[in-house]
């Protein structure tokens, strides 16, 4: 496989992933970003920890689906994901429009 394949099918599976994006937004009611992943989810809760002077924090997520193109099913029943950085967590307008993490 050459290098312009091989870009060739990555740029097909971004489009694809985007066209799975649009069509399953309206089903979500947050969005969530950290510094790894993008999720749509329904359920979100975000829990601050201290420990010896560092702040992280625990995510949970339930009934979501995840942006990334390599993994096989995007749908997940629950996610929790532990981070020292940042995340965000936007809800959705009710109609469900929303830019995609580009």
């Amino acid at each position: 496989m050459s290098a312009e394949d091989l870009e060739r099918y990555e740029t097909e599976m971004e489009l694809q992933l985007y066209r799975e994006y649009r069509d399953v937004v309206a089903m979500f009611t947050y969005i969530v970003e950290t510094e790894r992943r993008f999720y749509l989810a329904n359920e979100v809760q975000v829990r601050p920890h201290a420990s010896e002077g560092d702040v992280w924090f625990e995510v949970e997520l339930r009934d979501a689906w995840v942006w990334d193109m390599y993994r096989p099913a995007r749908f997940v029943p629950h996610v929790r994901v532990l981070t020292f950085r940042d995340v965000n967590v936007e809800e959705l307008a009710k109609d469900g429009a929303s830019t995609p993490p580009f």
